[in-house]
């Protein structure tokens, strides 16, 4: 992949911007383990979703680039050959990142994966809770976050968004407005947990390199800890939240949500 002869990254050819536990962690290692893949030196670059690095013109995408190098033998090497990429899921949430994602790169390929809503919700707040930055139980947490993340493009309105990052319709609406639809594969969380192999061989599939023939070693990751289940009265609560949404995803992306609804896809 890195011959005597290297070059410096252009563009990066696909990202992998959401949905928030969903996967994305796991992801990120297989594409790790792909020899035509390069991924940046660290997981989440969070560059699309930097206010501060928008805020300057032009937009230094060197800050980006740099990441994106690879060990050789005899030291550091530019990028050569294969595709680069990152995997950042706050991308699909956070509004602007995937207008600046488009001005980037209008050819750039996109993998979704997208999670039980009511779920991702319970995941998020109890990997807060295992960080210390949720003091609130997860009731009052849902029914607390409309004034925690009034302000848009803050730091609470990235971290307490419990609901607000479930509703994946009006943001694959604004994937949909600024890329053609054959540019974006979405995936269904339970079909890449569930069938690793299959999943992965569709994503490689659709980034034009090669399957990988045997799937290296899996194993949960990400994961943190849960210190309970959710009470049925807190998914009940979050089935009415969602009960719209999930209509509007079936739709959408022609999937049968059944299990969703029921709440047996966890």
């Amino acid at each position: 992949m890195f011959g005597s002869k290297t070059r410096s990254l252009d563009r990066l050819s696909f990202i992998v911007p959401g949905a928030q536990k969903s996967g994305t962690t796991a992801l990120h290692y297989f594409l790790s383990k792909h020899s035509e893949i390069t991924l940046p030196d660290r997981q989440e670059m969070h560059f699309f979703d930097d206010e501060e690095i928008f805020s300057q013109h032009p937009i230094d995408y060197q800050l980006l680039h740099r990441h994106f190098r690879t060990r050789a033998r005899q030291g550091l090497w530019p990028i050569h050959s294969g595709l680069a990429g990152e995997v950042t899921p706050s991308y699909l949430y956070w509004k602007p990142a995937m207008e600046r994602i488009r001005d980037y790169n209008p050819q750039i390929k996109l993998v979704v994966l997208l999670r039980n809503p009511i779920d991702r919700a319970f995941a998020h707040w109890n990997m807060q809770r295992f960080k210390n930055r949720e003091p609130l139980d997860f009731l009052p947490a849902l029914k607390e976050e409309p004034r925690r993340t009034a302000v848009p493009l803050s730091i609470e309105s990235r971290r307490f968004a419990y609901v607000g990052r479930g509703f994946y319709s009006a943001q694959l609406e604004s994937v949909f407005e600024l890329f053609p639809r054959e540019q974006v594969k979405i995936v269904r969380f339970e079909n890449f947990r569930d069938r690793k192999q299959e999943a992965l061989d569709d994503i490689f599939d659709f980034l034009a390199v090669k399957r990988m023939k045997k799937v290296p070693g899996d194993k949960d990751r990400n994961v943190v800890p849960y210190a309970r289940a959710m009470t049925a009265d807190e998914r009940k609560y979050l089935l009415e939240v969602f009960d719209s949404e999930l209509a509007k995803l079936e739709q959408m992306l022609g999937w049968d949500l059944t299990n969703w609804k029921s709440g047996r896809s966890a």
